[in-house]
């Protein structure tokens, strides 16, 4: 028999401006701002005394880290979000998480009041 797979999923939020250098003519290129959500997934199977894929609460607080470093800023002024597509936000947040939580399969970056979002698959 095999053994179970899991995912476990934390979430964060935080505001941010920003614009789109290279983007249409319109409201992409002028300074802008959003609430974000950022949603990441650890896969695997369960392991150790406790029998969990990770802890969630060193999720949570790797997560909010990440997230806090970006709220009330202009993402355009953090290294790698030059152009801050929700493709480069989920990259930037895979990238900083990867290395504690190896078994990160999913990152999900929203913005929730204009129903956009986008999913980066590790």
């Amino acid at each position: 028999m095999s053994s179970a797979i899991f995912e476990i999923t934390k979430a964060a939020t935080f505001d941010a401006a920003h614009h789109l250098p290279a983007g249409p003519e319109g409201p992409y290129t002028r300074m802008h701002g959003h609430s974000f959500r950022v949603e990441a997934t650890v896969r695997g199977e369960p392991t150790g005394a406790i029998g969990w894929v990770a802890d969630l609460g060193e999720l949570d607080r790797a997560l909010k880290g990440v997230a806090g470093a970006l709220d009330h800023g202009v993402l355009n002024e953090t290294p790698g979000l030059e152009s801050p597509t929700l493709e480069r936000l989920c990259l930037y947040f895979a990238e900083r998480l990867k290395p504690e939580f190896p078994g990160l399969s999913r990152v999900v970056v929203s913005r929730p009041t204009v129903n956009e979002s986008c999913a980066l698959i590790l």
